[in-house]
């Protein structure tokens, strides 16, 4: 049975994102913790905004990949941006990454004082759900 995306009545349907969606009982979850600019040798790529979620989508696909998924299976993002920048360049690098999917995933971004590292300026959390 395959994810439920609604499109409820009186909302605003956006093409970058969900608004609400079901998942059905006995489906694989895939849980991504924070992905962030840091390369394979664990340094913090550029300063730039843009570059940096380029990096994060990077990591955030090598899990996806690890998991047996992909892109197109992504159910809910959550990203987090450091200080009062302008995201645009982020999302600009998102849409790149995610394209114009018929069933974009929920997607909530957040800004926040700072990331866990200094330099950070973006983190990618993700869930999706991998067809049996």
């Amino acid at each position: 049975m395959p994810v439920d995306y609604l499109k409820p009545k009186g909302m605003h349907l956006n093409p970058a994102f969900t608004q609400a969606l079901v998942v059905p009982a006995g489906s694989r979850l895939v849980l991504i913790g924070g992905q962030n600019s840091v390369n394979e040798k664990g340094e913090v790529v550029s300063g730039d905004l843009a570059a940096q979620t380029t990096q994060a989508l990077r990591n955030l696909k090598l899990c996806l990949d690890a998991a047996g998924a992909d892109i197109g299976d992504l159910i809910k993002v959550t990203i987090y941006i450091a200080g009062d920048i302008d995201i645009r360049p982020g999302f600009e690098a998102w849409m790149t990454f995610a394209g114009q999917p018929t069933n974009p995933p929920l997607v909530t971004a957040v800004k926040v004082l700072a990331l866990n590292r200094p330099g950070l300026l973006v983190e990618i959390e993700a869930t999706a759900v991998v067809p049996d």
